[in-house]
């Protein structure tokens, strides 16, 4: 049983009566909505989805738009499979689906989305990995199409956005090493120009800048987001002329990496160089223990949901307290990584 016509037939009822049955209506026989939802029930009937977005103007779907690949994703990266879960718990509210916009990491991402909207796949999107200008706000401002990032742009159209704090983390991250005698302080950034990197760094300048010391650019290391990019960061650390005593990574891959290219050099993270980092499911189990950042990806994925909700007329009502752009913020979980700098250091 695939369709309205099969199911129609198999009754000897009409189609529209079939139709308005299915769909509720209130001028169908109860008896005869009972008979039409059992057989619906007990063939298998498919709705014709497509034919149900014309009618109603819109799809039922919402897609998640991101960039893959293995120079992007680490081969252990979860993140954003806990944020799905949160997403469609609250979408399954509303008997919508998400549905993830898996753009390649060797297409324009531009490109890649005005296909998408041409084909009126979606009736919203959410956007991660905002670049610092993100001509894609753009596009579905034009289109008047609803939409949320994960993260900020200087390309800024009043959308909703919520973005992890990392001015938090650089805040809190810095003065922590720095009042445990760290002077020389290296951190990471994206290897693209994705608007984190410039966020962080910056913040991670005033703070140090309010305490007399400067952040070398020689000590400012970019990476691609995984395993392998933490390995090439300790390779370069290890090549400073003036090593750092500390690093502060941005991204939640790059720990396992690391940790391997130091134990390869013979250094300790904790005793030979401080390391803060992000919490990943490898991370809990690296000695000694990383001190690291972590948060709650399926309240992450519920907020994002909500908050794009908020804007859309048919949902906006049940949200209508939902803020409109929130920094979310990280907890730091102390471990072992982050020991005092030279001058501190105990015999």
């Amino acid at each position: 049983m695939k369709g309205i016509r099969q199911l129609a037939e198999h009754l000897d009822i009409s189609i529209g009566t079939v139709s308005r049955a299915l769909n509720g209506k209130p001028d169908v026989n109860e008896e005869t909505r009972k008979r039409v939802l059992e057989a619906a029930k007990s063939l298998g009937y498919v709705a014709n989805q497509s034919g149900r977005a014309l009618r109603k103007g819109s799809t039922g779907i919402i897609g998640f738009m991101m960039q893959t690949g293995p120079e992007i994703t680490g081969h252990g990266d979860t993140f954003f499979m806990s944020v799905f879960d949160g997403v469609q718990a609250v979408f399954a509210r509303h008997k919508l689906d998400l549905v993830a916009l898996l753009c390649s990491s060797e297409e324009d991402p531009l490109d890649y989305l005005k296909r998408v909207v041409a084909r009126g796949f979606a009736d919203g999107i959410i956007l991660s990995s905002t670049r610092r200008h993100d001509p894609r706000l753009e596009l579905l401002a034009r289109r008047k199409i609803p939409f949320i990032t994960l993260g900020r742009s200087l390309t800024d159209v009043g959308q909703p956005w919520i973005d992890l704090d990392f001015e938090g983390i650089a805040q809190a991250s810095i003065e922590r090493l720095v009042e445990r005698g760290h002077r020389h302080i290296a951190v990471t950034r994206p290897h693209d120009d994705t608007n984190l990197g410039y966020i962080f760094v910056d913040r991670c300048r005033d703070v140090l800048a309010r305490h007399g010391l400067t952040l070398a650019n020689e000590h400012i290391f970019r990476s691609l987001p995984n395993e392998r990019g933490g390995y090439q960061i300790a390779r370069e650390l290890l090549a400073c002329k003036e090593r750092p005593t500390a690093i502060l990574l941005v991204n939640e891959m790059l720990a396992t990496g690391l940790y391997r290219g130091l134990s390869e050099a013979g250094m300790v993270p904790g005793r030979d160089i401080a390391v803060i980092g992000r919490q990943s499911p490898h991370s809990h189990f690296l000695s000694p223990r990383l001190t690291a950042y972590g948060l709650k990806h399926r309240d992450l994925g519920v907020a994002l949901a909500e908050t794009l909700l908020a804007t859309m007329p048919g949902y906006a009502a049940a949200y209508a307290q939902r803020p409109a752009r929130v920094l979310w913020p990280m907890t730091l979980e102390p471990g072992e990584s982050d020991g005092n700098g030279p001058a501190d250091r105990r015999n």
